[in-house]
């Protein structure tokens, strides 16, 4: 739960003039300048304009001024409800709103977000669909409430509160900081209470509740718009204007005070959890709110102490003590206040208590010694490469400057910021660790498994926590076909009347150049010039498929102990030469690749690719860190048994690809095969395996061909050529009649679904077909049947997916999902019936949406540092032609509706498929039959 990077904005600068302002203003860290406009209508909306011109694209935003601060105790989660109702439905989009309209057009799939003190809606569309998009939005804002009804009220309260049960009460420690905010803040304190709300006060909450809530607050003064992207300013200032015009103001909005809070006494508290399989130790301290002069020091303070071999926090608790895998603490800022989190995971059976006093240890060592010049360097260099990641696409760059408009009413510290972030000093670290840390009470929450209450903190109390109790029919029943009338809102013009298009953009597949080594290493690259930053993958075939069945997990362990020194420098230099070149270096093992991957600014490409050099070539084969990994990995394992999620994805590849299969493996290993694997196992796959005749390099970034392949000739030139031996894979095969698995989690919250069979590599020659055939079963998202039925027709569910996932090998054809556990025969008897009718009710209108989406949104394909990687990842692994997108868009728009229910005919049969739950047997398994699969199979007849 690492909050992300936080840019925080000192609390004096002075309010933007009203008007129109165009920045000028330029980083003196990299001459790196994002331009904007800014204006405001007469009725108080902001809008903020952003020109980019690389890519035919154009993200929008509309953000309020509103989060679950703006609550009322016993009224809480309204913010969030709010962040679904809006998709729904308004006035002149209709049913299905936004999504509807998303899927039309070659939207990224709107979507939004909700915090303590504001709630976004976004997304990014091909620019030939900007007036559309601000028709909707403004459609949301103004023409939305009338639409809410009693049915639609009773629908979202159940998609929220299955998103609770889904991302809170069904998984591990997921209750953790509803029981550090209750008792941090006070109850009168709008942070005693979390952004999701209650299960009780969401079934408490009337329509007249919902619509005081949303008069008061989303309103045009509350509220800022932001457009990023390729687009004519003028022209966009006119629809603005033309669609948000009418809105009318509301009533003033004072900004709430700053409401940071002090302790007088250390609190600790304990609470025995259902999933967790580890004891955890969460520690909070009341910090400072955000733009506080004080923020930036501290996010420098927790990275420093935290994060890396060289952070004091993994030199006492991990590598010295052995207690946990790894430390985890962050700066979480809100507008009226702050919390300084750590977080430790302590391994099987350890008590918490010595992991406390660890940590006591940790701050007396800092106490004495401080941060040095050198370490603040290299965490800078950290921060400025993370500060331009998060302005490399549009939507990044409108969200930052809607976020300094909202809470600093100064857009331009996003020319600022940076300044700001490298002005800390050692001191200042210092100076914040004694004024909000050194000494200070804070709330401590011992997680710990069931009946291990004996590794919680001494002196802790039991923290009340409301759990829910499976009850089957509880829910409330709601008719959405329900005729409704309400009078309409009024209109200076017809609003009913959807904008056009504008003109069609052309798709720009970006430049790709290619090179074959001698070593038959082959290169993909793309220059891009938009951001200072160079991203790079070397993929080197192999992974699991290349590991002995009885040592599962070799080339993982391989893949962590690679970037724990090298020949010549230990594990703590390595990091320290990475960091203080704002780099990033991971290695990571996959079923059938290892992986060296990275970033970094672009000026240090060619020492970051020196340091990668050095990974490769002259791994350090540390016996030290080798236990160490080992010791983490098991700790990993042993984590996922708790999870209902990881549970199913492992029980499903059993099902999937037989034992006898390496792939019905995770390539994490057991306990049993990762305590076997000895530091010569990683020395022989390394040796025999590690080849680059079997790999290729992948760059995308500020930099020429020249530069790029040189400095990997560099790097193979020492790289042995290997004759590496892949095994034949047994073959793959779907079953012939259904059967339901079922995994017993006593007392689960959900029921995890995985359902579906072997199915298609993605070579295969109908892979691509297949997903077009998909599109609207379950791939894409709200256009899709599944997520129509299950979430928005039924409620059953916060989110359901299909989709094909292949290699060079067949891989599953997959219907996933979370349900609310006392429906579970139900959603899984209705995903049945959809694809029993699937091939039959597909018709033109469906095909229609599928083509308009698949060869709109081809415009958003290359926008992104990642995307264009991902473009490079396909042309390599499944040798494509360069202009791959494009073929598949002929593919796209030469398909029928028959092509389409034949392909639905041949691979989404229930009749053949596995059937997997992961969920509370007592309550679910015996209906379950009633599917007409058979008796059902336990999986773990042991957990009764």
């Amino acid at each position: 739960m690492k909050a992300p990077l936080n840019f925080y904005i000192l609390s004096f600068l002075l309010s933007l003039v009203a008007g129109t302002a165009t920045a000028q203003q330029t980083t003196e860290a990299k001459g790196f300048e994002v331009a904007y406009e800014t204006f405001s209508l007469d009725n108080g909306l902001k809008v903020i304009f952003h020109v980019d011109r690389s890519d035919p694209v154009v993200a929008v935003a509309l953000t309020s001024h509103v989060g679950s601060a703006r609550e009322k105790e016993g009224r809480t989660g309204f913010a969030h409800l709010f962040e679904h109702l809006l998709f729904l439905e308004s006035e002149n989009l209709g049913k299905g709103g936004l999504d509807k309209l998303s899927a039309r057009i070659g939207g990224s799939g709107a979507n939004g977000s909700t915090s303590r003190d504001r709630t976004n809606y976004y997304q990014t569309v091909p620019n030939d669909a900007l007036e559309k998009m601000i028709w909707a939005e403004a459609d949301k804002l103004g023409y939305f409430i009338n639409t809410v009804t009693e049915p639609v009220l009773a629908k979202e309260k159940q998609v929220v509160k299955n998103e609770k049960r889904q991302s809170i009460d069904n998984r591990p420690y997921g209750h953790t900081m509803y029981v550090i905010d209750k008792n941090l803040y006070p109850k009168d304190h709008p942070y005693n209470w979390q952004v999701i709300g209650s299960l009780e006060d969401l079934q408490n909450a009337t329509l007249q509740d919902v619509k005081e809530f949303f008069n008061r607050w989303y309103v045009p003064n509350n509220v800022i718009l932001t457009v990023a992207g390729d687009f004519d300013t003028q022209q966009a200032k006119q629809w603005v204007e033309k669609y948000f015009g009418d809105i009318k103001r509301g009533a003033e909005i004072e900004d709430l005070e700053k409401m940071p809070v002090s302790l007088e006494e250390t609190r600790k508290l304990y609470y025995e959890d259902n999933f967790a399989r580890l004891p955890e130790l969460t520690m909070a301290w009341p910090s400072v709110p955000s733009y506080h002069e004080d923020a930036y020091a501290l996010e420098v303070l927790s990275t420093y102490l935290a994060e890396g071999k060289n952070a004091p926090f993994y030199k006492e608790l991990v590598a010295k003590k052995k207690l946990t895998p790894n430390v985890q603490m962050y700066n979480y800022t809100s507008e009226l206040a702050g919390q300084f989190m750590l977080q430790v995971r302590a391994y099987d059976g350890k008590d918490l208590d010595s992991v406390y006093d660890a940590v006591q240890e940790t701050f007396k060592k800092f106490e004495a010694e401080g941060i040095s010049h050198k370490d603040l360097t290299r965490i800078k260099a950290g921060q400025e490469t993370a500060f331009y990641n998060s302005l490399s696409s549009v939507l990044g760059k409108g969200f930052q400057l809607a976020q300094y408009e909202i809470f600093a009413n100064d857009p331009n510290m996003i020319n600022k910021e940076i300044d700001y972030i490298l002005a800390v000093t050692p001191q200042d670290v210092m100076r914040v660790y004694k004024k909000y840390i050194q000494n200070k009470p804070l709330v401590a929450t011992s997680f710990v498994p069931k009946g291990q209450i004996e590794l919680a903190l001494k002196g802790s109390q039991l923290a009340q926590v409301e759990e829910e109790q499976i009850v089957m029919g509880a829910e409330q029943e709601f008719d959405l076909e329900e005729e409704v009338t309400y009078e309409r809102t009024a209109s200076s013009f017809d609003r009913t009347v959807e904008p056009p298009y504008g003109d069609a953009p052309k798709v720009k597949v970006p430049e790709i150049w290619e090179e074959t080594l001698k070593s038959g290493l082959k290169i993909h690259g793309i220059t891009n010039s938009e951001v200072p930053l160079v991203q790079f993958m070397l993929e080197i075939k192999g992974g699991m498929l290349l590991e002995e069945p009885s040592k599962i997990g070799v080339s993982n362990l391989l893949a962590s102990l690679m970037t724990k020194g090298t020949k010549n420098r230990t594990p703590q230099e390595l990091e320290e030469a990475i960091e203080l070149l704002g780099a990033s270096i991971r290695v990571n093992a996959t079923d059938e690749k290892l992986i060296i991957s990275g970033s970094t600014l672009a000026k240090n490409y060619d020492e970051t690719m020196a340091l990668v050099k050095e990974i490769l070539l002259e791994p350090r084969w540390d016996n030290e860190e080798f236990a160490l990994a080992k010791q983490q990995v098991i700790s990993r394992i042993q984590q996922d048994k708790g999870s209902p999620n990881n549970i199913a994805s492992n029980e499903f590849r059993r099902l999937i690809y037989g034992e006898n299969h390496i792939l019905s493996n995770n390539n994490l290993g057991t306990e049993a095969s990762v305590e076997n694997i000895t530091l010569e196992d990683l020395k022989t796959y390394y040796n025999k395996n590690v080849s680059p005749n079997i790999a290729s390099f992948l760059i995308v970034g500020d930099i020429e061909k020249n530069a790029a392949v040189n400095e990997v000739k560099e790097l193979t030139k020492d790289w042995g050529v290997k004759n590496v031996k892949f095994k034949d894979l047994p073959v793959v095969t779907a079953p012939t009649a259904s059967k339901v698995y079922f995994y017993d989690v006593p007392g689960a919250k959900q029921s995890v679904l995985h359902i579906g069979y072997p199915a298609l590599s993605e070579t295969d020659k109908e892979f691509f077909p297949a997903t077009i055939m998909n599109y609207r079963l379950g791939g894409g998202s709200f256009a899709s049947q599944l997520t129509q039925e299950l979430r928005e027709g039924k409620g059953y569910t916060y989110g359901i997916r299909s989709g094909f996932d292949g290699s060079t090998i067949k891989g599953p054809f997959l219907i996933s999902s979370g349900v609310r556990s006392n429906i579970t025969y139900e959603a899984v008897a209705l995903v049945k019936d959809i694809l029993e009718n699937y091939p039959k009710n597909f018709n033109e209108q469906d095909l229609e949406v599928t083509k308009g989406f698949m060869i709109k949104s081809n415009a958003r394909k290359f926008e992104t540092m990642g995307s264009k990687l991902q473009m490079l990842r396909e042309i390599s692994d499944y040798n494509r032609e360069k202009d791959f997108v494009l073929k598949q868009e002929e593919t796209v728009k030469n398909m029928k509706v028959s092509d389409i229910k034949a392909l639905a005919r041949k691979y989404v049969d229930p009749s053949k498929m596995y059937y997997l739950i992961v969920g509370d047997a007592e309550t679910q398994l015996p209906r379950l039959e009633e599917l007409g699969f058979g008796k059902p199979v336990l999986l773990n007849p042991e957990a009764k």
